[in-house]
């Protein structure tokens, strides 16, 4: 990368941006926009054309990615590179769903049968289960080992025809409380998330579970599953090395998905959909590694991001999926996009003298629309939205409710642009509101799988451009120690702490008296 060209990029990209216009302006008198300003790949429509976007500033933002020698970077990672520089480790959550002839290595070692050995270990333990007389699956995890299966087993609900799935993250008490209470122990199988197996959230939860299987199943730890790389700690708690599933430390919590942490997945819709699942994902890779910059979505959808947030200034973004199924990925896309580039400082160490992520947020339409889409019309903060709708449902009796749902959704895009006139102020929408829109058949495994590696590629690209290193988390650590050290202080050991939290400890002591 070219310090020095990357900053002139920049500077041009930035200019433009300062003298974009109205969005509705740019399609007056140009009747293509929409076919010119959108790209189909994967199974995708994705237009971008309700943004500010010219031809100029987006040829602009090509070359901004070309300096900062994106292409590099992503070959770097898929030939498994040790692009993590801060923790020396590759990067290949895409070797978990590379194609059945893949040759990937770390370190001049092939890393593909042993990423291809766990799948078939993976498939044999969903069979067996899904044959069984196992009705629930409780899956104790937090972070990346929550995120995901939640998300995807939500979104893939159609196509499951497994035991229900129950999701145990938080360390209130209350979650596990409520997950567990309506479950019969004899029936259950628990899967531990944890790669070192220390996890405090994690192991404590998993700790109230093995005594709640006790109570009434004489060989608890036979109905727990460990997905650890912690084999060791593992056995000692009871669960034996065939049902251990782990995985490297070239694969990042929230890329996990793909693989062991996907058994809950698995165990739902089954290992042939899972595959299924993860064929869209390597499809994505695919385009991602072989698309020019300028017909790459995930290069593309990068570009509009940096705009909308570097450029254009707007702090967030939201994520509108008009499907309910889709209801947990603004959570899943808040980890993903958040943790990887919520960063301060550059590769280098340096300071960043300009904004890294933005905070992503958002809801399923249409009950979006009727909580916060007052302010993403008419509030003083513009708010780029990205819509993801499918052309079809999955409840072909109920056509016109899918009809209505994608009406809405092209309506949203339409009136952020458009606004409205109005001689009342307060009846009035001055439109100029940016989206893009992400458009597709239907909500499919294969279509799933597309999806999440589209919004990862994403994430480094923007990463790539900015100069930060997405992979790393440190800023997860700190509160997490700190809370180890305020533990037993709430007990009643002393030390010294600052008076704001030394008053909340004597409130929380107080209140146990």
């Amino acid at each position: 990368m070219n310090a020095a060209q990357v900053a002139a990029e920049w500077a041009r990209v930035f200019t433009l941006g300062k003298a974009r216009g109205k969005i509705a302006e740019l399609f007056e008198g140009d009747a293509s926009r929409a076919q010119r300003m959108s790209r189909r790949a994967c199974g995708m429509l994705y237009d971008f054309s309700k943004t500010a976007l010219t031809e100029e500033s987006f040829a602009a933002l090509i070359d901004l990615a070309e300096a900062a020698d994106v292409a590099a970077a992503r070959d770097a990672m898929f030939a498994g590179e040790k692009i993590n520089t801060t923790e020396g480790r590759a990067v290949l959550h895409t070797a978990l769903r590379a194609g059945p002839d893949a040759v990937i290595e770390v370190d001049g070692v092939d890393v593909m049968p042993e990423v291809r050995a766990t799948l078939v270990r993976m498939a044999d333990f969903a069979r067996e289960v899904r044959a069984g007389a196992i009705t629930d699956v409780v899956n104790i995890g937090i972070g990346g080992s929550d995120l995901g299966p939640a998300m995807a087993s939500l979104a893939l609900a159609p196509y499951s025809d497994g035991p229900r799935l129950h999701f145990v993250s938080n360390i209130d008490g209350a979650n596990i409380h409520d997950v567990l209470k309506g479950l019969n122990a004899a029936t259950t199988l628990v899967l531990v998330a944890s790669k070192t197996f220390t996890t405090i959230e994690t192991m404590t939860n998993a700790e109230t579970a093995r005594r709640w299987m006790a109570q009434s199943v004489a060989e608890p730890a036979a109905q727990f599953a460990a997905i650890s790389s912690a084999e060791d700690k593992a056995a000692a708690f009871g669960i034996p090395a065939e049902r251990v599933f782990g995985f490297e430390d070239w694969v990042g919590g929230r890329y996990s998905v793909w693989g062991p942490i996907g058994l809950s997945l698995m165990l739902a819709i089954g290992p042939e959909d899972f595959a299924t699942f993860l064929a869209g994902a390597a499809e994505m890779d695919a385009h991602f590694a072989k698309a020019p910059l300028t017909e790459n979505l995930p290069v593309i959808h990068a570009l509009v991001g940096l705009w909308h947030h570097q450029v254009c200034g707007y702090k967030t973004r939201a994520v509108l999926p008009y499907d309910q199924q889709l209801s947990r990925l603004p959570a899943y896309l808040q980890q993903l996009e958040m943790e990887s580039n919520g960063k301060r400082v550059s590769k280098t160490g340096e300071a960043l003298s300009f904004g890294s992520g933005p905070i992503v947020w958002g809801e399923p339409g249409t009950n979006g629309q009727h909580a916060f889409y007052q302010l993403l019309h008419q509030g003083t903060q513009i708010v780029p939205a990205e819509f993801l709708v499918a052309m079809q449902g999955h409840e072909a009796e109920l056509a016109h409710h899918h009809a209505l749902l994608v009406a809405n959704c092209f309506a949203q895009s339409q009136a952020l642009m458009l606004g409205r006139d109005h001689d009342q102020p307060q009846r009035a929408f001055e439109g100029n509101r940016p989206s893009v829109t992400m458009a597709y058949e239907k909500l499919t495994p294969m279509m799933l799988g597309r999806i999440i590696a589209l919004y990862e590629h994403r994430v480094f690209v923007e990463g790539a451009i900015l100069g930060i290193n997405s992979f790393d988390q440190f800023g997860v650590e700190l509160g997490k120690a700190l809370a180890t050290a305020l533990q037993p202080v709430l007990e009643g050991a002393e030390a010294e702490i600052d008076s704001s939290t030394a008053q909340l400890v004597a409130f929380y002591r107080e209140s146990l008296t």
